[in-house]
């Protein structure tokens, strides 16, 4: 998966890309980076140079379990900064 340099599409692999990312949803940061810029980086195909052992976060019984799960870290991002804002200041 990569971000587009705008980053308001997600290209998910040759044949899919996720489009009408909102800003808002990297407003919400764990750490350094956003909840959607993290599963972006943990959700990667990657092989193990050595064992040669395949890590695939995608679900073969599943093939439409990524997508679901950016739209969901989508939401929830908008909806914790949403909440946020509504506190009142300490």
């Amino acid at each position: 998966m990569r971000l587009s340099k705008d980053r308001r599409s997600l290209r998910v692999n040759d044949s899919l890309t996720l489009g009408g990312i909102p800003p808002q949803a990297f407003e919400y940061r764990l750490g350094n980076r956003s909840a959607l810029e993290w599963v972006i980086d943990q959700y990667q195909v990657t092989e193990d140079k050595h064992s040669g052992i395949r890590s695939d976060p995608n679900r073969a019984d599943d093939p439409e379990y990524i997508v679901r799960l950016v739209g969901q870290v989508i939401y929830v991002s908008m909806e914790t900064v949403k909440i946020v804002k509504s506190l009142p200041p300490l």
